[in-house]
């Protein structure tokens, strides 16, 4: 009897793991697009999740649209954002230094939280109910309409993105320019143009993610993307950082982590165990789980 509501319990925080780590996914999808083309980690990227979050609430709260089309208005809101930031904070920085573009991405970071709060005020607000909560019973396990929502969505835009990538002519210069800017440019490819839609795809994709959690918890506030934006570079980081199949692995296991320790241990620990996942990473194989181990000089 032990047993078998021990396995029901596994189950049950499977399901909510795998719910969670779709959120992390879509966010680590950015970093590891943009690390793959420029070796830039940028630390505005959670920063970009809470505003697709805000951009889907007006959305929804203010034009009363459906959720769908609030996805949508909050992925086109943050691609644009994300490419106005490439464009002003982070080109002109190029050649510079490693550590100048890092302490950028910090700065752009805190801009867009404190920028966020003389905004729209540093208060939660609550995400309007865009679809009726129901809840499925499947034996002793469940599942609400809210995860259902998430995972779809979430494989729907991975999808999207693997065809992008691997089918698609922008998807063939980004691989080209990953692969060697340099080349790619004598080959006659828009390497700006080409990084400019790389940010603006990976700020969308980080927006989805936002929408999805203010829809699933319900609330929203300027503070809301930092611990989902370290959670996810760690996700990025122990699939791979740079491998897109490695950011939606590294996700889906971190999240399932998450809830296994919370489920079992404490949640007071979840946080804890994604950054204990992130040392143990780099100290045992720091290339990721999907990564070749490559020497690279700083």
């Amino acid at each position: 009897m032990e047993m078998s509501s021990f396995m029901e319990q596994l189950i049950q925080q499977l399901i909510n793991g795998i719910s969670l780590g779709s959120i992390y996914a879509l966010i680590a999808l950015g970093y590891t697009m943009v690390y793959g083309i420029i070796k830039l980690i940028n630390f505005a990227h959670g920063d970009i999740y809470m505003i697709g979050a805000y951009a889907g609430f007006f959305a929804t709260a203010m034009f009363k649209l459906p959720f769908i089309p609030a996805l949508l208005v909050a992925m086109v809101v943050s691609g644009i954002i994300g490419m106005i930031i490439e464009r002003l904070a982070y080109r002109p920085l190029r050649h510079a230094p490693k550590i100048a573009v890092l302490i950028t991405a910090i700065g752009v970071s805190l801009l867009l939280e404190y920028g966020s709060m003389l905004l729209f005020t540093p208060q939660p607000r609550t995400f309007p109910a865009v679809f009726e909560a129901v809840t499925y019973h499947f034996g002793p396990f469940v599942i609400n309409s809210q995860q259902l929502v998430i995972m779809l969505v979430s494989v729907i835009l991975m999808v999207v993105l693997t065809y992008v990538v691997q089918k698609t002519k922008i998807g063939k210069a980004m691989r080209a320019v990953s692969f060697d800017t340099d080349a790619a440019r004598l080959m006659g490819i828009d390497v700006d143009r080409i990084i400019s839609a790389t940010f603006g795809i990976g700020s969308a994709l980080a927006a989805a993610a936002g929408v999805l959690v203010g829809v699933y918890y319900n609330s929203i506030d300027p503070l809301m993307g930092i611990m989902p934006g370290l959670k996810a570079f760690v996700a990025a980081v122990l699939g791979g950082i740079g491998i897109i199949p490695g950011a939606m692995a590294g996700g889906v296991i971190l999240g399932v982590i998450e809830a296994l320790v919370s489920g079992f241990i404490s949640s007071t620990f979840r946080d804890a165990a994604a950054f204990a996942i992130l040392i143990i990473i780099l100290l045992f194989k720091p290339s990721g789980l999907f990564g070749k181990n490559t020497r690279e000089k700083v």
